[in-house]
């Protein structure tokens, strides 16, 4: 199909007519069309059509379409409907009574087309700049963010079933692929074993004989790579995407131990950043974020929040989940400063806030980033009144030397890289000063430990988590502090309006721009409410919950 431009332009006479008997009081999509007008034009998804082909329908009505069925969360069936039959959907998108609509498959066809292009960020850059050009919003002043998980679109699986299964995928794959070269290769058991969904099978309890069907499972899938690899092989199996995604698993899970394949110990398989979780959804990784667990991704959702703003989504940002909320900073400030968007304050939590990320925001973006630091966990510091805790120490920058609390000076200094390769300073003291020291029990980690040793950041990194934590020690920064728990309440609207929480569709990309709809749609319902005076939501607490004491965290 080929894209011919044509703005959406007037709203036809008779459209408007009816639309305001039938609407008196207006509707969301109605008010949100008379107080932006057109939201997206053709002319802004030019490059997601070819110049020649059959003309498709208008691109720009197809994306206020898909921020709309967000907004109501219809399926594509009924948003398809909602445009045939409904009178202020059709006064939105500007549209004759009579129009017939198009075929629900179109909407899937322009979200792929969106997602090749990497397009998902024009949807919710169309809301910002009506709203901006109304007056609605602006940069500077204050917005926070937050983190919340996403589940996968892909069942979650036990172990047994993911290897299972991905064997099965590749089964499949080659069955149809080349299906006379698999059956001279398949032993005859593999039918009895895969030719059905792991989920029918009934896998033993007992532990050893399920790590008997671990092993036997891993065996099989080994031929099966062996065959494939062999040189009589047809080329082609070994490109089909899901001979290599078992390939990559059985990398990651099994290994031969004297000639026999063995499940690998948890310790010898690659870290959960790269590691496959499910042979159907091969982005997805395993997060964890305190006592929670899940497979799936992560969005991070920024939202402006000054007083007597109109609190809209500013930016959106997806990843894997096991990308830790520490990175994400300065990727937010980027998402940010290409919308013009920065704030001058930026108000996070614990996982966001660290001494690097709030130098880099000041640094390159201006902004002064504000959260709750970790505190200090080191055996030293927990001792006592904290005596030989890092703090106790005074540090000579100048001439790269520190002095302990008894008067000792340290011996080394060096630049060395943490574990997330960070520049940090190691200081280390002298044998001959630690050991004599009577002081050395309450210095030194363990009675093993032989000097005392010093991990600090740089100097600039240094003094601003020093002054950090000081100020974060005052009445006044603490109750500044608060405004930030508002955006708990963001996540929780786009969890239950627009099913945030459950990735509709496989892949980062297809669910970043389910998150990037879902920001637009809850920016549309924002405006909505901003038109109808309609006060922010109060949080509900049950009356029981009331009752708690305040020394359980409860209203008292």
């Amino acid at each position: 199909m080929s894209m011919q431009p044509k703005e959406s332009g007037e709203i036809p006479a008779e459209t408007v007519r009816v639309a305001r008997a039938a609407f008196p009081k207006g509707s969301l999509a109605v008010r949100v069309r008379d107080e932006l007008g057109v939201l997206f034009t053709d002319e802004q998804f030019t490059d997601l059509f070819p110049a020649r082909g059959r003309p498709a329908w208008s691109p720009g009505r197809l994306a206020l379409v898909l921020v709309l069925q967000f907004v109501e969360g219809l399926t594509d069936r009924q948003a398809a409907e909602a445009v045939r039959a409904r009178i202020d959907f059709k006064y939105a998108l500007g549209l004759e009574l009579g129009d017939p609509g198009f075929d629900f498959s179109v909407l899937s066809e322009f979200r792929d087309r969106l997602v090749e292009a990497d397009a998902g960020r024009r949807v919710l850059d169309g809301i910002l700049i009506a709203a901006r050009e109304k007056g609605l919003l602006a940069g500077g002043g204050k917005a926070r963010t937050d983190s919340t998980h996403v589940l996968s679109a892909a069942r979650e699986l036990a172990w047994l079933e993911m290897v299972a299964e991905t064997l099965r995928a590749a089964l499949n794959a080659l069955a149809q692929a080349a299906p006379e070269w698999l059956d001279h290769v398949a032993e005859p058991d593999w039918f009895r074993h895969y030719a059905t969904r792991a989920e029918d099978s009934r896998f033993p309890k007992a532990r050893t004989k399920r790590e008997e069907v671990g092993r036997r499972i891993g065996a099989d899938g080994m031929r099966l790579l062996q065959a494939v690899t062999a040189p009589d092989a047809p080329g082609l199996l070994r490109s089909l995407p899901q001979v290599e995604i078992l390939r990559q698993i059985w990398v990651h899970h099994f290994h031969l131990v004297e000639g026999e394949v063995q499940r690998r110990n948890p310790k010898d398989r690659p870290p959960g950043a790269k590691r496959l979780v499910t042979p159907y959804d091969t982005e997805t990784r395993t997060g964890s974020k305190r006592d929670l667990d899940w497979d799936g991704y992560k969005v991070h959702l920024t939202e402006t929040c000054g007083p007597g703003d109109l609190h809209l989504i500013t930016n959106v940002a997806t990843t894997t989940a096991a990308i830790n909320d520490d990175r994400m900073a300065a990727v937010v400030h980027a998402g940010l400063a290409q919308r013009g968007l920065l704030p001058e304050e930026h108000w996070v939590d614990t996982g966001y806030a660290n001494s690097p990320a709030m130098v880099a925001a000041r640094r390159d973006y201006g902004v002064e980033l504000h959260g709750p630091l970790q505190a200090v966990n080191s055996i030293q510091s927990s001792r006592g009144d904290g005596t030989y805790g890092q703090d106790a120490f005074t540090i000579d920058w100048d001439n790269k030397r520190v002095t302990c609390p008894n008067g000792h000076t340290s011996k080394s200094w060096a630049v060395h890289s943490s574990q997330r390769r960070m520049p940090v300073l190691r200081v280390a003291f002298s044998v001959l000063d630690c050991r004599p020291c009577p002081q050395r029990r309450d210095c030194l980690s363990t009675p093993t430990t032989q000097r005392r040793q010093l991990t600090l950041r740089p100097r600039e990194e240094y003094d601003t988590l020093q002054q950090t934590r000081a100020l974060q020690q005052t009445d006044e920064w603490k109750e500044r502090y608060q405004i930030r728990a508002g955006v708990e309440g963001t996540i929780a609207q786009g969890v239950q309006r627009c099913g945030m929480r459950r990735a509709r569709y496989r892949g980062l990309t297809k669910t970043c721009l389910q998150h990037q709809l879902t920001g637009a749609a809850i920016n549309l319902a924002r405006i909505d409410a901003h038109l109808t005076d309609t006060p922010r939501a109060r949080t509900r607490i049950s009356h029981f919950a009331a009752l708690r004491p305040a020394a359980s965290g409860g209203a008292k």
